[in-house]
């Protein structure tokens, strides 16, 4: 049994091996910054394109080394592994070696195959380790250590007293990451070998969404080549989420990642406004594949009169037989509207010429006459080029598209909603305000339009051509690479990529990843994670399927929070048109969030709302029963202040929820995925009155606070909270 001085012995030997790590840290970001310094100092030849690639790659690999090591200050070490036969390994953010000692590891990453035993190890189960030892630390100081001896009677396996720490500590600004204090049914998620569709399901508190944060970090770390120069997409369901898990990757070393909201997956739009539930259910069905087709077949028209157009010679005139069959023929060729424009002109121009060279030669001029034909047909050609009664004709026959001109033009006509098949539910006066349902639409619309100017498809054909050059270059190399030594192969594999060739030819882009990704419709991602995923409808997995060829994706959602009347009723429904056989599901039980005397609360609504959902379990009880008051309308104000200036006096963070013309209040919807240590909850009628959205709404109000739940009522509580205990507020 360790005695009191044998711990302050053992403290002093941690701190002391601690203190070396931050030394050996310190030296290496040293060591990198030299490096990089050096880099950008280097010399480099304007007219070799080879010397500036190997420059550029060196400052981009010395930069995410410092970005490496700049974030394991706070926590470098999170605690000790002892195991059957004596051998000790050290836990912690990054992994650090020691050059001196054959490059023995002073300090294992969290995501090493060697580090595993630290998560999931418990006394059942000990994976050969005899001591989990768990270090408390502020900055870079360690203050105090909890052991845990695998075997010992009475072992807990879960409620450990550094994850206890940690789920009851207050509540900052952003998520923390749970890297010091993950648990084995996360850490299983986590380092799942799954190349396809993850799906993690589970309940309010769960850890799910930083379970996927975690998860994205170890993919990185185990398939780094594959997945860093295309990045990871994380899609969340509003900016304050964004905000509030933003934090997290970057804390583990990870900068590749583009994070954004369904509403910001079309680059240069933002749209935050919703859609009534009878318009979203409408927008996110693939029914509207066909109604988008429909409303560009409906922009491909027939003159209702012959539309004359006047040459120097003769008049000619578009009829709508000739504008049907150029129809036909363009619809025929299978390009998108704006790039089959040119087969229906093509078609029009060459009737119209041969009627007026008919007209112009008459009595004349015959086929024979080859030479001065095709002659009269060249002026022809070239006149109805610059003739404006010519281009008004085919801009009303076949106009030019955008995305957001024709869905613009379709919501504010009836007549052409009408047209396409849709329902007039989707009508509205101002045609581009749009909402977040849009985004999906016009995100298809971009493919089934094509670009809308000709130099478009120009520049990607000539970038194509550039990295199709750059590529050859690099199987050249491949070829030779069994003459290389192992550092030369390395050197080229690092440093030399498709891209960077590529860059010989074009105007340098400076952007970082992240930038430029989230800037390029066309962009494809190695990795997806979507949070909130039962919101998405069939559409918006559209757009995402298009971000992922690869359809690598991590999804999270909790099926009884759905709000959305166009969300996922189940996983597999929205999931095997895309990905059949390929995606896998994975459950997390356990809520280290909400206090089982808040969870009691909001599992007596999930059992009206969602009767065949399993609540998660708490894994602590706060000693705070949630309370209820009843305010009338004149007090309701005062209740909300009072609760305000009783939080402001403790530590940790608060948010009041409640229907928007309350003042101060957040929708719920805004508190998705977030967590405070306060939460007070208004008027929860008026909130379940907004049909299922407002059950699932309430459901998701109630379970944001990590520490105390009120609630204020003017009407009478709704039946799901009778249980509440009724009391003053300054109770």
């Amino acid at each position: 049994m360790l005695t009191a001085g044998t711990i302050d012995d053992e403290l002093q030997s941690e701190r002391t091996y601690v203190a070396g790590l931050y030394a050996k840290l310190d030296a290496e970001r040293e060591r990198v910054r030299n490096r990089y310094r050096a880099a950008m100092r280097s010399p480099i030849d304007a007219q070799d394109g080879g010397t500036l690639v190997d420059r550029d790659a060196e400052v981009r690999a010395t930069a995410k080394q410092m970005n490496r090591l700049s974030v394991a200050d706070n926590g470098l070490c999170f605690g000790r592994l002892d195991s059957q036969t004596g051998e000790r390994s050290y836990i912690g953010r990054i992994g650090l070696f020691d050059e001196a000692n054959d490059y023995e590891p002073m300090l294992l990453d969290w995501r090493a195959p060697a580090s595993r035993p630290f998560y999931v190890a418990t006394a059942a189960n000990p994976e050969n380790m005899r001591r989990r030892r768990q270090f408390h630390s502020r900055g870079r100081q360690l203050v105090d250590y909890t052991d845990e001896v695998f075997g010992r009677p009475g072992s807990d396996e879960r409620g450990d007293a550094a994850l206890l720490a940690a789920v009851n500590a207050p509540r900052g600004e952003g998520m923390r990451d749970i890297v010091a204090t993950i648990q084995a049914e996360q850490d299983e998620i986590i380092r799942l070998d799954h190349n396809g569709v993850l799906v993690i399901e589970g309940g309010p508190g769960t850890g799910k969404t930083v379970v996927a944060l975690h998860r994205v970090a170890y993919l990185l770390y185990t398939q780094r080549e594959r997945m860093e120069r295309h990045g990871v997409l994380v899609v969340g369901p509003n900016a304050a989420f964004l905000n509030h898990i933003g934090r997290v990757l970057p804390s583990l070393g990870e900068t590749n990642v583009v994070f954004m909201t369904a509403g910001d997956l079309v680059p240069g739009l933002h749209a935050t406004a919703e859609d009534s539930p009878d318009a979203a259910r409408l927008k996110g069905s693939l029914k509207m594949l066909d109604v988008l087709a429909a409303a560009i077949a409906d922009r491909q028209r027939q003159p209702a009169e012959p539309l004359p157009i006047e040459l120097t010679d003769v008049t000619v005139r578009i009829d709508a037989e000739t504008a049907q069959w150029a129809i036909e023929e363009a619809r025929a060729s299978g390009l998108p509207h704006n790039e089959a424009r040119a087969v229906f002109v093509d078609i029009i121009t060459y009737v119209l010429t041969e009627r007026g060279i008919a007209r112009i030669g008459k009595g004349w001029l015959t086929r024979q006459d080859s030479g001065a034909w095709e002659n009269l047909r060249e002026d022809l050609v070239r006149e109805l080029a610059d003739n404006e009664q010519f281009a008004a004709a085919l801009e009303e026959l076949w106009p030019l598209l955008t995305p957001e001109s024709l869905l613009a033009q379709l919501y504010q006509s009836r007549e052409r909603l009408r047209a396409a098949g849709a329902d007039e539910t989707l009508w509205r006066a101002d045609g581009d305000a749009w909402t977040v349902s849009d985004v999906p639409l016009l995100d298809e619309l971009v493919d089934m339009l094509g670009p809308d100017k000709p130099d478009d498809r120009t520049a990607e054909r000539e970038q194509r051509a550039e990295a199709e050059y750059a590529a050859g270059v690099l199987d050249l190399m491949q070829s030779r690479e069994d003459l290389m030594d192992d550092e030369d192969r390395l050197l080229a594999t690092d440093l030399l990529y498709a891209e960077d060739l590529a860059e010989r030819f074009v105007e340098r882009d400076t952007r970082d990843l992240a930038e430029r990704a989230a800037a390029d419709r066309n962009w494809t991602y190695r990795h997806v994670v979507v949070d909130e995923a039962q919101e998405l409808s069939e559409m918006d997995w559209r757009v995402l399927m298009r971000r992922c060829p690869s359809k690598s994706f991590t999804i999270v959602g909790d099926l009884a929070q759905r709000r959305s009347a166009a969300g996922a009723t189940s996983w597999d429904a929205m999931l095997e048109p895309y990905v059949p056989g390929r995606w896998i599901y994975r459950p997390l039980s356990v809520n280290y969030r909400t206090p089982a005397e808040i969870m009691a609360v909001a599992a007596a609504l999930l059992a009206e709302i969602a009767p065949d959902a399993e609540p998660p379990e708490s894994v602590r009880a706060s000693g705070v029963q949630p309370w209820s008051r009843h305010v009338t309308d004149d007090d309701l104000h005062t209740a909300i202040e009072e609760f305000n200036r009783a939080e402001a006096g403790r530590e940790g963070t608060s948010v009041v929820i409640g229907p928007p013309d309350v003042p101060g209040a957040v929708p719920p919807s805004q508190t998705k995925g977030l967590e405070f240590d306060a939460v007070l909850v208004v008027e929860p009628d008026r909130i379940l009155a907004d049909g299922p959205r407002g059950a699932a709404e309430l459901y998701v109000a109630l379970t944001r606070a990590t520490q105390r739940l009120g609630v204020l009522h003017r009407a009478p509580l709704p039946e799901a909270l009778a249980g509440l205990t009724e009391t003053p507020l300054s109770a």
